[in-house]
């Protein structure tokens, strides 16, 4: 793992993400207009691009690895039901030793790129005794448990060629989007799956206690995870519009009594069963923006 990078830095320079992106924009005919970042599982919504050049992360200047597994690690840049795109098919997250805005450093070479617009999935924990396994939830907001303590990708010097010192994240995820979103839930059938709910992130690795998600049941979350919520700040900060969908992938456990136990292998299997579903309705939303339908 590449785990080099300075941890006393709060972000790269203007002139360094300008660089990295330029990288890749001398290295591809495409211009994206939407970017798109895969969680666990999920992969293969890359897969679906046209006439794709993909770049592997440990190719790019100053980029970090993705050490989980279900991540592949590769930036795919294509057309995506005509939409120009750009796909990170494999993050970053903190547990893997990698500051916050290192995690979400990619979002800003995509803004360089040219997106406008930016798709986050992931795989999540349900919190709401009311969701199931294989769900889908679009999210509506978030709790940002590691900025509670500070840990936020914005902290230290603040550079106004990205955005305001101070970010209002009360409409992080855009309303009028969302309401495309469900209109695209209904025309592929999926309402049966699809729900709607407040995502929240903790650091990880580790799974959750009981009394933790008794506690973040109580604070309104309606699934937990160990991303997204960074690269979301970092979108809002330069002002590119957000969707998030997360997939269920297993039920949290609340019960002291209970023997069941959360697992990563428990995440890849249900996204693999679920995925296809999750790619039919990302290409959707993506054919809806392109002809902005």
């Amino acid at each position: 793992m590449n785990n080099s990078f300075d941890s006393s830095l709060n972000g790269f320079d203007y002139k360094t993400i300008e660089a990295i992106a330029k990288y890749i924009l001398d290295r591809t005919k495409h211009r994206p207009k939407l970017g798109i970042i895969c969680g666990s599982g999920l992969g293969g919504i890359a897969e679906q691009l046209d006439k794709s050049d993909v770049f592997p992360y440990e190719s790019i200047p100053n980029f970090p690895k993705s050490t989980v597994v279900g991540h592949s690690g590769c930036l795919v840049i294509g057309n995506l039901k005509g939409m120009p795109t750009v796909c990170m098919k494999g993050r970053f997250h903190n547990y893997e030793g990698y500051p916050l805005w290192l995690c979400a450093m990619p979002v800003r070479v995509m803004k360089l790129l040219g997106i406008n617009t930016l798709i986050v999935t992931n795989a999540a924990g349900a919190i709401n005794p009311s969701f199931n396994v294989g769900d889908l939830m679009i999210i509506k907001d978030h709790i940002n448990i590691p900025g509670f303590a500070g840990n936020n990708p914005l902290r230290g010097k603040n550079e106004d060629q990205w955005g305001t010192r101070f970010p209002a994240i009360n409409r992080a995820y855009n309303p009028e989007l969302i309401k495309m979103v469900k209109g695209c839930v209904a025309d592929l059938k999926l309402t049966s799956f699809v729900r709607e709910g407040v995502y929240c992130m903790l650091g990880g690795p580790s799974f959750e206690t009981v009394a933790e998600i008794r506690a973040l049941h109580v604070m309104g979350a309606d699934a937990v995870g160990m991303s997204t919520v960074h690269e979301v700040i970092y979108a809002r900060h330069c002002n590119i519009k957000v969707i998030g969908i997360s997939l269920i992938t297993n039920k949290c456990v609340s019960d002291w009594d209970s023997k069941e136990e959360a697992n990563h292998e428990e995440n890849i299997a249900v996204g693999k069963k679920r995925a296809k579903d999750m790619e039919s309705l990302v290409q959707h939303v993506a054919e809806k923006l392109n002809t902005g339908a």
